[in-house]
């Protein structure tokens, strides 16, 4: 059975608004040997850190790298997959869908739509402000399997789509307790997820490291690099919601 290694890039759970950056990536990658390409980033890059991450191959020393890293002859040329979200305009659709009406802002919508907040309905209009609050209850009956804004669930579906029924290897996450893991079968052939520390597992570290590079250079749009990203990119991405209550 196929098994994906996944790490994502700009995420921060359901707060979307307000982080440091605009974009968020999750990557996943089929690697016959994962080691032997971390080793060969370790001589090409040099340096002695313990965990590599995309940082690293960013730095503008370390330009050659990142196009051999991204390019045909690459390893993960064919290998690898990057889920990207807007993070603002996917607030302002999720909201338009389940709660709709005048938008009240970013920081506001991204409030109204996830439970750990207390937002101030009162900025919304009588209408609007009655759907967002049947919409909270909805919501508050189960937040974790019915979360609408947690960019992990499209994003790990989209994964699944891609490589088809596959077990996930994902860094340790918070965020993907049994409940949602158990959402996310519904939702599409994932056979399972397992945890692993991206220290001792090199295909962590790349899935880490595909997903920081493609967010990094998609949202500086850079014109040396940008026409590497295609390949890599899914085609739903930034325009994938949930499913609310009716």
């Amino acid at each position: 059975m196929l098994e994906i290694a996944c790490d994502e890039s700009g995420y921060e759970g359901e707060k979307l608004i307000g982080s440091t950056t605009r974009l968020f990536a999750h990557a996943s990658v089929s690697l016959a040997e994962p080691a032997a390409v971390l080793a060969e980033l370790r001589v090409r890059i040099r340096s002695p850190a313990t965990e590599y991450k995309a940082n690293h191959l960013l730095r503008p020393q370390h330009r050659r790298t990142l196009r051999w890293f991204l390019g045909e002859s690459g390893p993960v040329y064919g290998r690898g997959h990057v889920f990207l979200l807007d993070k603002p305009a996917f607030v302002r659709r999720v909201f338009d869908e389940h709660v709709g009406g005048e938008f009240p802002g970013p920081e506001s919508a991204n409030d109204i739509l996830r439970t750990k907040a207390e937002p101030d309905l009162d900025v919304l209009r009588p209408t609007a402000r009655h759907r967002a609050a049947a919409f909270r209850e909805w919501l508050s009956a189960d937040p974790v399997g019915r979360s609408v804004l947690d960019p992990l669930v499209p994003a790990i579906v989209a994964a699944v789509t891609h490589w088809g029924p596959v077990t996930i290897a994902h860094d340790r996450q918070t965020q993907l307790p049994p409940r949602r893991v158990e959402v996310l079968k519904e939702r599409c052939p994932l056979r399972d997820i397992r945890f692993l520390e991206a220290l001792r597992h090199p295909e962590i570290q790349i899935a880490d490291i595909l997903a920081g590079t493609v967010r990094a250079l998609t949202e500086a749009g850079d014109p040396e690099l940008i026409h590497l990203l295609p390949p890599y990119t899914d085609a739903g991405s930034r325009s994938t919601g949930e499913v609310g209550p009716e």
